[in-house]
């Protein structure tokens, strides 16, 4: 490697600190049946996080519908909080009207089987569904998103504050993901085109 002037990719290990809480388990209604007929119809949301030089670990919660494989909102925030789980969740309902009966799955951390998280959902009048606990399997398709952001952009940079990893990771979900990286599970369709497809044939 150095003779061909090749370096590694060096990834700042995150320190997980579990909670001493423990979890109770909740309905799995998906039970890992990944596929949906149609967008609007199941969703997944985790959070990962990236490191920055100034402001040190941020976190990115993101929602991603099963069919079409698009991540519909998102939030980033120097906090891992329920507001944060919250957020993302408020920011895909600006551009869906009605999410009545819509399946969120997500793990069972703290922000997301929060109180405030709960009345969320409840207020959206969406049905909440939960990964058995030490599965992440079973959230597997967000899980495999956020594998990709790490792979793809955020372990190829350094990151100088909160705001320029912010951009970055906008234009990346925005710019590449979405619209410009094809997927074999939807025909190798790009997410956008697979929504824009759904929606007039809807």
């Amino acid at each position: 490697m150095a003779e061909l002037g090749l370096r590694a990719i060096v990834v700042k290990k995150y320190r997980h600190y579990s909670s001493k809480c423990l979890v109770e388990e909740r309905d799995n209604l998906l039970n890992r049946d990944f596929k949906s007929a149609a967008i609007n119809k199941k969703w997944c949301t985790d959070i990962t996080y990236t490191h920055t030089v100034i402001d040190g670990w941020t976190y990115l919660a993101s929602v991603m519908d099963f069919a079409s494989k698009k991540i519909i909102g998102y939030a980033y925030a120097k906090r891992m909080t329920a507001e944060l789980a919250v957020q993302a969740v408020e920011n895909v309902c600006l551009n869906v009207s009605d999410t009545t009966g819509i399946i969120l799955h997500s793990d069972l951390g703290t922000q997301y089987t929060s109180q405030m998280f709960e009345d969320e959902l409840v207020r959206k009048n969406m049905v909440h569904s939960y990964s058995r606990k030490g599965n992440p399997y079973d959230n597997a398709c967000i899980e495999s998103f956020h594998s990709v952001l790490k792979k793809e952009e955020v372990n190829h940079k350094r990151y100088y504050d909160f705001k320029m990893a912010g951009k970055a990771i906008f234009e990346y979900i925005e710019s590449w993901y979405n619209r410009k990286r094809i997927h074999g599970s939807i025909n190798y369709m790009t997410p956008q085109e697979f929504e824009d497809a759904a929606k007039s044939t809807a």
